[in-house]
């Protein structure tokens, strides 16, 4: 397998030098040459397969020149250590719990994957790797936590100022060792600009090691299919007159876009719905045909307060910019903070089921979108406690474990490219 820029160059890289890389040389992002497809003999028998076959099974062309069957094994054997729950909420209506690893957030799965490979790829080599990765919350506990303490790989993770949670900025900034966090004076899109600029500058590059672990890098994305094919195995015996339709709580993209690159391997998911907060850049695209970027507001649902999504690029790839057939397999909705807020006080009423607000919104948009021939799933893409602070403000006793910042160690930073560069080369 090779891997392509989303901006057309004659690059063409491995699996390894991919994920090494972070972007390509021209400032795109990475994206497999083909897409392979599955039997149909591989979904017909799926619910008697381990888990960590099928992972291999789907993972296994795609890693092939960089991997050898039993370091991939090795790695999914360390990566997949925890479940992936489906939980009936109501009639139809299921939640794929993805909040079960140790920073309870579905990214710990690409996080705990990538960090596996890059290991693996640096293990020869005499020159240590930074990994830089900006974070709206979730993906800087998960990589803190996934590349901790690992020899020959420093991070360093940016943040917006008074933009992540609590519990969340305590994941990342109480580990220290190898882990370095940033608080920048901006929003999440202008650490995710800064980051950018760090790997487009090639005299820094020549410099110093650097990959990326947000979902720009293709070691994040491509794991995050798995647990679509193992919420299947589950639902199978479900489905066998009804048609399956995912709502993604959708912030970078990094998760639809997995899920669709899923669903071109051969994983029978009918449709996708795309859940926004009011950071609807990629909504109003489906609505208008425009792809306008604008600058991220803070929302109770902060994972998805992204106003230029990333990996926009690859699915407009996928689809090989044909908006007609991207809305055939995507439709999407959004909803405000309020509506969130009310969502999560009227399942916990009715169903007794505690939702994080981005499963909120995702939830919110499944029931708008979900016809009487179909079973819908959400994911639940991080445990409730992690926003207790907006949990309370839908169900006043709900209670959650406090955490406490004293001797937690941040770098506070300026929204300037300049800034960063010098802390990276200091």
């Amino acid at each position: 397998m090779k891997y392509i820029s989303t901006r057309k160059n004659e690059e063409k890289a491995s699996f390894e030098q991919a994920v090494i890389n972070g972007l390509s040389q021209n400032g795109g992002l990475y994206f497999p040459e083909s897409i392979p497809k599955l039997p149909a003999s591989f979904f017909d028998k799926i619910e008697k397969i381990e888990d960590h076959e099928i992972a291999f099974r789907v993972l296994k062309p795609f890693v092939e020149e960089s991997l050898t069957d039993e370091q991939l094994k090795q790695v999914i054997a360390t990566t997949i250590t925890f479940p992936t729950p489906v939980v009936e909420v109501e009639k139809d209506i299921y939640s794929l719990e993805l909040f079960h690893g140790p920073t309870q957030a579905f990214k710990d799965v690409g996080a705990r994957f990538m960090s596996r490979c890059l290991s693996h790829f640096y293990r020869d080599k005499k020159e240590d790797v930074t990994i830089l990765v900006a974070t709206s919350g979730d993906t800087g506990s998960a990589v803190a936590h996934g590349f901790f303490d690992l020899p020959g790989v420093a991070v360093t993770i940016l943040f917006p100022q008074g933009k992540v949670s609590t519990y969340q900025e305590f994941q990342m900034t109480s580990l220290g060792k190898n882990i370095s966090v940033v608080e920048v004076d901006g929003t999440f899109d202008d650490c995710q600009k800064l980051v950018k600029e760090a790997f487009n500058d090639k005299e820094l590059r020549s410099e110093m090691a650097l990959s990326s672990a947000n979902s720009i890098n293709i070691a994040r994305l491509l794991p995050q299919m798995l647990y679509y094919f193992f919420a299947y195995k589950q639902l199978k015996s479900k489905l066998t007159d009804k048609g399956l339709v995912v709502s993604v709580p959708s912030g970078n993209l990094g998760n639809l876009t997995a899920g669709l690159v899923a669903k071109k391997i051969g994983l029978p998911i009918d449709r996708f719905v795309s859940a926004h907060n009011a950071n609807d850049t990629f909504y109003q695209y489906l609505s208008t045909g425009a792809f306008v970027k604008k600058a991220s507001v803070l929302t109770y649902s902060n994972a998805m307060d992204v106003g230029n999504p990333s990996n926009f690029e690859r699915i407009e790839h996928l689809y090989e910019g044909d908006i007609a057939k991207m809305k055939t397999d995507v439709s999407s909705d959004r909803f405000s903070d309020k509506s969130t807020v009310e969502e999560i006080e009227k399942c916990y009423e009715e169903t007794g089921y505690v939702l994080d607000p981005h499963g909120a919104v995702g939830k919110l948009a499944l029931a708008e979108k979900l016809k009487e021939n179909e079973i819908g799933m959400f994911l639940e893409t991080a445990h409730p406690q992690k926003f207790s602070k907006i949990i309370v403000k839908a169900i006043p006793s709900y209670q959650s474990d406090e955490v406490d910042l004293k001797g937690c160690k941040k770098v506070r930073m300026n929204n300037d490219y300049t800034d960063l560069r010098k802390l990276l080369a200091g």
